[in-house]
């Protein structure tokens, strides 16, 4: 089976087109979590995994055209394997959570064959001085690994990892200094604050890009450019390896719009070695 035509990718496909409430995005993005298991989930696992009401599900399988969630999941079986996914025997838990990531990696890949999405966020954002980059809770060390090394580069790079009233204010702030745009790493659990604040920015006149785990994030509504890249959740905490490389992939891409750049970097190592930073 190729990468594009994994059970994530056919899902992605038939949500695309189709208006979805609230609820039915929370549906959706559960789906594309759990995509090699939801052929096999009756209405009321998929309303628990989802954590919405069995009605619900239902409504959202008329939503996509379905005459209910029976004819949905019929769908699904019939362009899915025969039988959930199986890992190797062989393999212990913490191995079946590496070839995961893998798997996510390479859905990633497949994602980037069109590169026009990582180019245009990359142009978004080398234009925005300052460049807000927001991440909260989980999402902090991706945001924070996105701005460390994009000040490298970027003349006014901000960090915002502390949630709160003052994430708004700080935002308010950029604007004022001249941002045009805020990145966003949004990762689950999704907290509440993120999604008010990318309201508040967009309020604000900032165009949101955002890298997320699904398409069907409850960022997306939020977000005028969203670059979905999934998590692992074979462990107790979720992993988030496509996401991390899909910022440093965006990270490139702005670096392609800033042309001095090259020159920046230049001028760090030259500083980093008259100082000795590193021991190599």
């Amino acid at each position: 089976m190729s990468v594009t035509d994994s059970p994530a990718a056919r899902l992605q496909a038939l949500f695309e087109g189709h208006r979805l409430t609230p609820t039915q995005r929370r549906i959706a993005h559960s789906m594309v979590r759990r995509a090699a298991d939801v052929p096999f989930l009756s209405s009321v696992e998929l309303a628990e995994l989802a954590g919405v009401s069995q009605p619900s599900v239902t409504r959202f399988a008329v939503a996509l055209g379905f005459d209910g969630y029976p004819a949905l999941r019929r769908h699904l079986r019939e362009v899915a394997p025969a039988e959930p996914a199986a890992r190797p025997a062989s393999y212990n838990e913490y191995q079946q959570a590496v070839e995961a990531e893998i798997e996510n990696l390479r859905h990633l890949a497949a994602a980037l064959a069109d590169p026009e999405p990582v180019r245009r966020a990359g142009r978004i954002l080398a234009a925005s001085r300052p460049l807000p980059v927001l991440g909260l809770r989980a999402a902090a060390s991706q945001a924070y690994g996105f701005t460390y090394f994009a000040a490298k580069v970027h003349p006014d790079v901000r960090l915002l990892d502390e949630g709160g009233t003052m994430v708004q204010d700080r935002i308010d702030a950029a604007v004022r200094a001249g941002a045009s745009a805020l990145l966003c790493f949004a990762l689950p659990r999704h907290p509440r604050e993120v999604v008010d604040a990318l309201a508040h920015a967009r309020e604000a006149g900032l165009t949101v890009v955002t890298v997320a785990d699904s398409a069907f994030a409850p960022v997306a509504k939020f977000s005028d450019l969203l670059l979905p890249a999934a998590v692992g959740t074979g462990l107790a905490f979720d992993t988030a390896c496509a996401p991390m490389l899909l910022g440093r992939v965006l990270l490139e891409a702005m670096c392609d719009d800033l042309p001095d750049a090259q020159a920046r970097l230049e001028e760090f190592d030259v500083q980093a070695a008259a100082r000795s930073l590193f021991v190599e």
